[in-house]
């Protein structure tokens, strides 16, 4: 019922009787996670399995956790641990790849990915789709694993919203947890405020909240009304959206962020469309339309998708053309950076570096004399593990530079400061490829398999910069590069 104080007074009590229980402990544990006191919730985990060591619920809570609280390397183990006696667990194995990949644990790579990809072929529960994201090499695995994690969000459809009065506007809603100063946001603002108003009704399904933001202020006039779904269950968002009698439902999360598929597949609306944030097919019935582009989802693929594809003629993804100019560059010391050298850099989240595309940059790195390597820093775990693996291919791993979180505009401004970006696969850089460019930053890509790994060289094709997108990661094509540099 969501009354989730009331429930940890209860667990109070019941622990106050016996306070061994270590059921109690566990519960207590996912009631302090739903009110975001993670802390206080792996204390509980670790309480209960001090009670019972093999506890396997306790186990995997625990290990969810220890990601919420940004510790990936330690929810490396503690997957491990489950695995060991729960190696069928629901989701486990997947959890662990993503733990790995989050903190650039590589040890057991191709073993993760392996196990990962033989669950979804047997249509077992193993990753959800958008943790395979970063491993997904493969279009037709990829809707198999969003078959299987879909098929979890079964519901009863609602009837059929009563016909419309003909003529007026057409109604369109949006259903997103970021309206507001995030990356969907940042790309999408402008896209709200270009919707021909005398044509469109634009009504916006909140699951995310106001954050106080210029931009959020922003988007909200771009719409005609802003309903707040957040603590509506699906059925009753579900009812919220159909007695709006919405023409067209445009959902911007898919299974990334704060996705409610569970709204969707009660079908609230007669058109109902998959866009922008999940870079691939939800494989739910219930979605009509997927808009894309040729690039990312050329018309060959069709049959990897459940959706209907709907093209947009140059690129898929938009960005904000009022963001401004990027401001003025930092000197390269505040970052950190050597004056007069070659700097590459990667300012994707560190999960989409693979061993295969860091081999390819320290081959750079050692034959461009003096360059280095700025990469985002997304934890300290990853950030030591890709030290190490620098070393242990022959560079000295102070030659990778790792760049702090920071505010967007002072990001933006920091691109100036890199040479080349260098893209990743199978995941590739998507609104890290636009703020690159924005910023005036070249960036090269390989275009991929899957939507995931095409979104930068459909982006780079926009932008008319077709010559750097390469279709192989092979040496050759390094060596060319490496010529390339010596003229710039």
């Amino acid at each position: 019922m969501g009354r989730f104080d009331t429930a940890l007074d209860s667990y109070a009590r019941v622990l106050a009787i016996k306070p061994d229980d270590a059921e109690a402990l566990n519960n207590r544990g996912n009631v302090l996670q739903e009110l975001q006191r993670n802390d206080e919730a792996l204390t509980s985990y670790d309480q209960a399995l001090a009670v019972r060591p093999y506890y396997v619920d306790a186990l995997h809570n625990r290990a969810v956790v220890l990601m919420l609280l940004g510790r990936p390397a330690a929810a490396v183990t503690a997957y491990r641990n489950l695995l060991a006696i729960a190696p069928d667990h629901p989701w486990a194995a997947g959890r662990l790849l993503q733990a790995a990949l989050t903190c650039c644990d590589w040890s057991r790579y191709r073993e993760m990915v392996d196990a990962v990809e033989q669950g979804i072929d047997a249509g077992r529960s193993v990753i959800e789709p958008f943790a395979y994201l970063a491993a997904a090499s493969l279009p037709q695995r990829q809707r198999r694993c969003a078959e299987i994690f879909g098929a979890g969000f079964a519901a009863t459809p609602l009837p059929p919203a009563p016909r419309r009065t003909a003529g007026g506007r057409i109604r369109i809603g949006y259903v997103a947890g970021e309206f507001r100063n995030h990356a969907t946001g940042i790309l999408m603002a402008e896209l709200f405020e270009l919707h021909d108003k005398s044509r469109f009704e634009l009504i916006a399904f909140d699951k995310g909240g106001d954050d106080g933001s210029a931009l959020r202020q922003r988007i909200c006039r771009a719409f005609d009304e802003m309903v707040d779904i957040r603590s509506y269950d699906d059925d009753a968002a579900a009812a919220e959206i159909r007695a709006r009698q919405i023409d067209l439902l445009v959902d911007l999360n898919g299974f990334t962020g704060t996705a409610r598929p569970g709204i969707f597949v009660r079908r609230p609306a007669p058109v109902q469309i998959n866009y922008q944030i999940f870079p691939g097919t939800l494989a739910l019935p219930c979605f009509d339309y997927l808009i894309a582009d040729r690039i990312v989802a050329p018309p060959e693929h069709a049959a990897f998708y459940s959706e209907q594809i709907v093209y947009l003629p140059d690129c898929y993804q938009v960005t904000d053309s009022r963001r401004g100019a990027v401001g003025p560059a930092p000197s390269r010391a505040e970052c950190g950076l050597p004056e007069g050298a070659f700097v590459f850099c990667c300012f994707s989240n560190n999960y989409k570096i693979t061993p295969a595309f860091f081999d390819i940059w320290m081959r750079l790195l050692n034959n461009v004399a003096g360059s280095v390597l700025w990469l985002f820093e997304d934890n300290a775990d990853a950030s030591a593990n890709l030290r190490r693996e620098a070393t242990a291919r022959g560079i000295d791993a102070q030659r990778l530079v790792f760049a702090p979180r920071m505010d967007l505009e002072h990001h933006m401004a920091r691109h100036r400061c890199a040479d080349l970006f260098l893209d990743t696969l199978p995941c590739c850089a998507h609104t890290g490829a636009s703020d690159a460019l924005w910023a005036g930053l070249p960036l090269l890509t390989c275009l991929g398999t899957t939507f995931t790994g095409r979104v930068a060289a459909s982006v780079l094709s926009a932008a008319g910069l077709p010559d750097l997108i390469t279709t192989t990661r092979s040496e050759e094509h390094t060596s060319e590069l490496q010529s390339r540099l010596h003229l710039v």
